[in-house]
Formats: C-alpha cells, structure tokens, sequence
C-alpha cells in the first residue's frame, strides 16, 4: 500500500478527571540511582483517539503518562524523571493492581505449558530478562512482563490489561512452539501468525454475520459503507448497534500515534448476540477476551494455520474512527481498499 497521509487528527486531546496516583507520584520526588526518562513520543498520544477507547485502565494510565511526559517540560522537574525508574512498569502495575480491586479479581495469570505452574502476572524492567533466554518463555515460566520505558511496551501493556486471557493463551502457544522447534531464523507458521496478530491484531465483532463475511471477501461497500448505520461509536455506544472493531495489536496502536490511511490491521471476526452491544466497556471486554483466547485457540489448533487466515483491514476505515471516512469517497483509494483474495468456499 502506498504511504498516503491522512490530513492531521480531528480529534481533541485527552483530559482526565482520574486522580493521579500517589504512590507514583511520590516516586517522582523520590529519585533512586537508576537512570530511566520518557521521552517526547509520549506526549503525542491523543488519548481521546476512538481506537483507543476500549483499554481498560485507559483513565488512570492517560493521567499517568500525560503528567510524567509533561515533566520533560518542566526543567526544574527533569533530573526527578531522569532518576525514576521503569516508569511504564511502574503505571501499568498499579493500573494492574487497581483493575483487580475494582472487579475484585485476583490478578491475572499465565496460562502453564509443560510441567510450569501458573503465575500471576507483572511488569518488570527489561533488565530482569536474562541473557539469552526467550522473551514467552520468562513471562511463562516467571509470569514476568519485561517493559521497557517506550510507546511499544506501553500498549503492549495495556492489551494486556484488557485481554488477559487471550494474551496469555498467545505466550503458551510460543512456549510450545519454542519447546518444539527451538528458536532459529525462521518462527514457523504458528509463531508467524501469532507474532500478526499480536502485533497488528484486530477484532471485528458483529450481531449481523453479513458483515464480517463482507469484510473476509474484501467487499468494503458491504462491510464498511452500506451498514455505517449499525456500526457502533466508540465515544457514544450505542446498545442497538451491531458492529464494532476493537484492536488487539499493540504495534497497531503505536503506529496510530500518527494516523494514515494505508495502515492495514490483521482481523479476526467474532459473532455475538445483538445484546453484546447493551453491555458496559468492562463486561464488553471481558466477554471478547475469554471468546477471542477461544477462537485464537481453534485457530493455532489447525494445522495448516497461517497469518493469511487473518483478514486484511484498512483501520482508518472502520466506521467513527477517522471523519473523513464518513464521505463514501474515502473508500474508493484502491491503493488501500483492494479487491484483495476471495476466500474459497
């Protein structure tokens, strides 16, 4: 696809009435040695961005974030920022901890391969990663998330916070794949089309079947255009909709940081009840994570499975996410909407 710009986000930025949360703030004013700092990429989050919407956490971890990268700002505050650190493990544990407490959950954990025990889930310095052992293959065994001070490890982090389940299912399947193949120049089909989705993933969930097959058959007009009337709006839900697009691929969101028109996620389609959509944020998410780590299951259960098993979507394309694809001009760029591949029948 070729690399079109969208014009710049029509979108406001971010405020949040969520406290900010004390134990990190007395963090700041109280540096340790260790050298960690955020930098400039931080601020250019647009936090109200729909795409982003469905996080949960989203409140705690937007003030959090917004205030320790405006502290780049403040010269007499930077040598506090310089001096504290992991910042993102530190916000994504305490965002962890208060979702717990909220739902009054335990945390979550890993899914056990082999002979390996469940372990509940944190963030830790990339440091505690050892030389020479692979990333899954700590969180598995450790339940350890190595993070580093970054916009990647960010929304990796928060994915997983909203599809816990479905993040460790993805862990369990590399730690199988790495226990069979080893790790070697080439990942192997299953890794190739979890490493896909996990980075560039994204789920369609509809009520009216027609759209997600629309959507495989790369019939834009009938899954994006013709139905704009039953899809839902991030910032306005509706409980009649029908249709919705919620994005799993943390490389996704990061990229979104600057909008164009070409980005193509990696989708799967998930058919739900129409009274899915009459569901709060937090019921919606929990519901998708525990039948996206089902569907994601069956699907690297299949031994011919390939990342081409994952439908091609232009995101700027789902309905509310960008203005300028309410005019129905906005799909007729077949650099971005392709024909694409029909799938066999």
């Amino acid at each position: 696809m070729t690399a079109t710009d969208l014009p710049a986000n029509p979108y406001p930025t971010a405020s949040s009435d969520v406290p900010f949360n004390a134990t990190l703030a007395a963090s700041i004013n109280n540096p340790s040695i260790c050298d960690s700092k955020l930098d400039g990429s931080f601020a250019e989050i647009n936090w109200q961005a729909p795409w982003l919407c469905h996080l949960n956490q989203l409140g705690y971890i937007s003030k959090a974030i917004t205030r320790l990268s405006g502290l780049n700002n403040e010269p007499a505050q930077t040598d506090k920022l310089e001096n504290i650190p992991d910042i993102i493990a530190k916000v994504l544990n305490t965002a962890l901890q208060q979702q717990a407490d909220n739902s009054q959950q335990p945390l979550p954990q890993t899914k056990p391969a082999h002979n390996n025990e469940a372990q509940t889930l944190r963030f830790v310095s990339q440091n505690a990663l050892p030389e020479g052992e692979a990333y899954e293959s700590f969180i598995g065994t450790t339940g350890n998330i190595p993070t580093r001070d970054n916009l990647h490890d960010l929304f990796n982090g928060s994915i997983w916070l909203t599809f816990p389940k479905t993040k460790a299912l993805l862990n369990y399947y590399h730690m199988l794949e790495i226990e069979q193949q080893g790790i070697g120049a080439s990942r192997g089909r299953v890794r190739d089309t979890i490493t896909v989705f996990d980075e560039n993933g994204a789920v369609l969930v509809t009520a009216d079947p027609s759209i997600g097959e629309a959507l495989i058959n790369f019939d834009w007009q009938g899954s994006l255009v013709s139905t704009r009337a039953k899809w839902d709006d991030p910032k306005q839900p509706n409980k009649h909709s029908q249709a919705a697009v919620y994005i799993f691929g943390h490389a996704l969101l990061e990229q979104l940081i600057q909008p164009r028109k070409p980005l193509c996620a990696h989708s799967i389609v998930i058919n739900v009840a129409p009274d899915f959509f009459a569901l709060s944020a937090s019921e919606r998410m929990q519901y998708l994570d525990d039948n996206v780590a089902d569907y994601i299951d069956k699907l690297l259960s299949q031994e011919d499975v390939t990342p081409r098993q994952l439908a091609p979507l232009p995101i700027l394309g789902v309905p509310h996410f960008w203005a300028e694809n309410a005019s129905p001009s906005f799909y007729d760029d077949n650099h971005v909407f392709r024909n694409g591949r029909r799938r066999k029948k």
